[in-house]
């Protein structure tokens, strides 16, 4: 019998990251055909593209003919960008300038995903309207990105967002849920930033905002230009472990808040607050709270599985 494939087509990259996986379950589950690529990681559930492959490029779009791609690949790890620069830019701005160009020549609605750390963090909350200035060249490379997509295609979305969390599969890929086995192993004390004003934001809650985007301009052409999304809660890391420790009933009397701003590492603005209110207005968003999220997304990683009864049942 026929199967019935959704006309609607989405094509996602970076689908096997963080908020890739998240922006194609997404799409998948509200009736979308939905197409995810990835690189490293790619097979066997999503195609393997070189973003910085033209021609691959070219071939994926001009024969899945998708009516919105989400941009999600990046190098995003702050410190990897500044000891990797020329990979991070080929990555961040030559590939993203490249998908414009591609899904301008047949007429889809590219959403980039950008950062809060195009802001250097001194005067928030911070408008799609206010003059970036990133102080570290990962939010450098995001803003030249950001610059190169609308150069190559007007018809673009910008969708700047923070720091964020999700259902990991390992707890290295968010620098929220890679906090804790220090929050779990209590048995020695654990230095967290107390100095950094982040807005921890659910990855399922920016792939709801990136679908919701993608449907209101299929109904409305002016949908386009810059856009913000966060979580509202306001945590330093400090904060937020002590969050964690709280959602799985653990101690956090071991971890030490540090008010310092760091003195390792690429520079982080202190305060890059958001402000969502485009969003908003258009009746777009949606947020988890963090304890709901958090404990939803670590779970798994209990060290102490007689916890996992007790939190659950």
């Amino acid at each position: 019998e026929d199967v019935d494939i959704p006309s609607r087509r989405v094509l996602i990259t970076g689908a096997t990251g963080l908020l890739g996986r998240a922006v194609f379950k997404e799409f998948n589950q509200n009736n979308w055909n939905a197409v995810g690529c990835g690189y490293r990681r790619a097979q066997p559930r999503f195609e393997q593209i070189n973003l910085l492959d033209p021609i691959a490029v070219h071939d994926i779009i001009h024969d899945f003919q998708p009516h919105v791609i989400v941009h999600c690949a990046a190098e995003r790890r702050p410190d990897v960008v500044e000891s990797q620069p020329d990979a991070a830019s080929q990555l961040n701005v030559a590939a993203s300038a490249n998908l414009a160009k591609e899904a301008a020549g047949i007429g889809a609605f590219l959403i980039y995903i950008s950062t809060d750390y195009v802001f250097d963090g001194t005067s928030p909350p911070y408008k799609e309207t206010d003059v970036p200035n990133p102080l570290n060249l990962y939010g450098k490379t995001k803003l030249e990105g950001e610059k190169a997509v609308l150069e190559n295609n007007e018809e673009t979305a910008v969708l700047r967002i923070p720091v964020l969390y999700g259902e990991v599969e390992r707890l290295e890929e968010s620098a929220v849920t890679v906090m804790f086995d220090k929050v779990q192993f209590s048995n020695k004390s654990a230095n967290m930033d107390h100095w950094q004003q982040r807005f921890p934001t659910n990855v399922k809650d920016v792939a709801a905002v990136c679908r919701q985007l993608a449907e209101k301009r299929m109904l409305d052409p002016s949908i386009k230009g810059t856009f913000h999304w966060s979580g509202n809660e306001q945590m330093t890391k400090y904060e937020m472990a002590c969050a964690i420790a709280d959602a799985f009933n653990l101690p956090s009397s071991h971890l030490r808040p540090i008010t310092d701003s760091p003195v390792v590492g690429a520079l982080r603005p202190k305060n890059a607050q958001l402000d969502c209110s485009k969003l908003e207005m258009l009746g777009i968003g949606q947020r988890t709270p963090f304890r709901a999220g958090i404990r939803e997304s670590l779970w798994p990683f209990l060290v102490d599985k007689r916890w996992r009864q007790t939190v659950f049942h």
